[in-house]
């Protein structure tokens, strides 16, 4: 079964954001609005805080589309905030760690590396229906980057908000569209 066009499934995760007291997210917290999941291996580890801190600088962009970011990994609530309280990258960051020790969102969406006990390096975008609309995994050494991410979204809003309309490759804020039928076949 492939994952794209699929729901999320239920869970319930302690979240960790900066200034809050822990709190917890589930499925239903998600829901009615565009979501972003982006998962990562560990605290205190390597690329995660390059991407972590990369995705931080679009977290105001992101909330200005009706967008939450929730960085995931197997680590508890208690070590985000550690990591949060002890790194300057990661002590600047505004949106919501979830802790998945349990592994319950790194099973839903197929990323735990069980040897490991860590998840993938992967994102997932999930629209307000609760149905996941985009995704990236990528190898351990390589890190993401958010400028796409928020790319791939506006494109997805607006493939929700205009049925009929599919955005071409590389497609841009205000660049054309098309729109499927029989007269572009083989002429693209």
């Amino acid at each position: 079964m492939g994952i794209i066009g699929s729901s999320i499934k239920p869970f319930k995760a302690t979240a960790f954001q900066a200034g809050k007291d822990f709190f917890d997210v589930t499925e239903e917290d998600v829901k009615g609005k565009w979501a972003v999941f982006f998962f990562y291996p560990a605290d205190f580890t390597f690329v995660c805080p390059t991407e972590l801190e990369d995705l931080g600088k679009q977290y105001d962009a992101l909330q200005g589309m009706g967008v939450e970011v929730y960085a995931v990994s197997t680590d508890t609530q208690f070590s985000h905030k550690a990591w949060h309280d002890t790194s300057e990258k990661i002590g600047k960051l505004k949106y919501p760690f979830l802790g998945d020790q349990l592994h319950t969102l790194s099973n839903n969406f197929g990323v735990l590396r069980e040897e490991m006990g860590l998840a993938d390096r992967a994102t997932f975008v999930v629209d307000p229906d609760g149905v996941i609309q985009v995704m990236e995994i990528t190898c351990e050494g390589v890190g993401r980057n958010a400028e796409e991410l928020v790319r791939k979204i506006k494109a997805a809003q607006y493939v929700r908000n205009n049925p009929g309309q599919v955005c071409p490759a590389a497609w841009e804020e205000g660049s054309e569209t098309l729109s499927p039928s029989l007269d572009l076949v083989g002429k693209l």
